[in-house]
This record gives structure tokens, sequence and C-alpha cells, in this order.
């Protein structure tokens, strides 16, 4: 496993699912680990999960205000990983205007708010979280895979704008996470179970294999624009 003794790193979206499995990664190798969401009460739960010295921070990535007065006062960060969004989806023609914009709002433009005002020093890192369908479209997913693409898009454009800060999009399939929480336990099983044997690697993807993929980018200096599938095969099955 790299090292990142005593760097600094900033997990948006670190209370909950890929976001805390990546902070957990991070301060495992030794990193100073910040995790921030909007639920106070979920990143105290989060930061008792990971144990150690993991700082927290109440951040709406959908607040332009709050997010510029956060990072003015903030620390300049060895890395920055974005995995927050909120995205409500579903086919175009049923999806009310208001949830396609709450979406973009709050996967891409949380996204972007935080890339422009973010401290990182040269040579650190910016990992995006998108997903595979953006390159394996889904009928009734349209939205998800339009946005997924946008996120990659502007992780290839900036790290050539903000190089040599490294940015890179990690791009997962179906993940095991607390996402799927609201279905029943029945239906959210019976998914898992057939998309496990439709997919080439033969089992659910977990946080933890999103977390990996994340670390390496970070720990990997002639990494940047890239976009790196971990979907157990799913853009090819």
């Amino acid at each position: 496993m790299t090292s990142f003794s005593q760097q600094s790193v900033l997990v948006v979206g670190g209370s909950s699912g890929i976001g805390e499995a990546t902070a957990r990664a991070f301060a495992d190798a030794g990193a100073k680990v910040t995790i921030a969401s909007r639920n106070a009460e979920r990143l105290d739960a989060a930061a008792r999960n990971i144990g150690g010295n993991v700082r927290t921070a109440v951040l709406d990535t959908t607040n332009e205000a709050a997010v510029d007065t956060y990072f003015a006062s903030a620390e300049t960060f060895d890395h920055v990983v974005i995995s927050a969004a909120k995205t409500p989806g579903g086919p175009i023609r049923a999806l009310a205007l208001h949830d396609a914009r709450a979406a973009m709002e709050s996967k891409f433009w949380g996204a972007y708010r935080v890339a422009r005002v973010a401290k990182i020093r040269d040579g650190g890192s910016l990992t995006f979280v998108s997903g595979f369908l953006s390159v394996r479209p889904s009928a009734s997913s349209v939205l998800q895979g339009a946005i997924n693409a946008a996120l990659e898009a502007l992780a290839r454009g900036l790290a050539l704008e903000f190089a040599p800060v490294r940015v890179n999009t990690v791009s997962p399939g179906l993940i095991e996470t607390p996402l799927w929480s609201g279905m029943k336990e029945e239906a959210r099983e019976n998914m898992f179970r057939a998309a496990a044997e439709r997919l080439p690697a033969r089992r659910m993807g977990a946080p933890e294999d999103v977390a990996n993929a994340i670390l390496y980018l970070a720990g990997t200096p002639f990494a940047t624009g890239s976009t790196v599938l971990i979907d157990g095969g799913g853009a090819i099955a």
C-alpha cells in the first residue's frame, strides 16, 4: 500500500458508502483525513467508525456561499476526493425537470464548485467519482449517464488547467452501499444477486473496491486525466 503519511486529505461525501471507505483507506495509510458532508450526525458516526484522528466539516456542495466560505479558511490539501451526490433518476419523460436540475446541481455543479476553490498542493490530486453509465447507457437512467460523462470530461479538462495538480475520475459500477437501503431487503438482495451473476467479475462491488482505485490514482504521480472503471466488467457485459 502507498503511504500517505502526514498528507492532508479531504473526502467530500465521506460520511457513508464509497466516501467513508475512501476516508478509512487514507487514514489507514497514514493520512490526516477530513470528511465533509451535509449531515453532522452522519459525519460524527463515520468519524467514530473510521477511528483515529479524523476531522469533520459540515458542507453542502449545492450551496455556493457555503463552499466558498469553507475553502477560504481551509488548509491546502494534498488530495481532495469528491464523492458526494444525490441524483434522483428515472426515464426523462417521467422525471420532473426540477428533479433533473437537482441531480445535475448535486453531482456535477457540486463537484465544480469544490474544484474551483479547493486549495491543492502542486503534485497533489483531485479525484471525482462518476459512474459507468457514462459508457454503458441505461434507458431508465439517461440523466445519470449524461451527468457522469460531463463529470469525466470536466476532469480531463481540469487536468490541463490545474497542472501540476493531477485530476482523475473513478467510475464505479453497481456498488453495495447505503444508497440502496431504501429498497425492500428482498428486492435489494435479488438485484445484487442478479448483478453478480451477470458481471464478468461474478461478484458485487464493495465500497472498498472503489476506494482502492482512488488511492491508486492519488498515489501515482504519473496518473492524470484518467478515468478508471471499477465496475466488475459491467461496461462490457
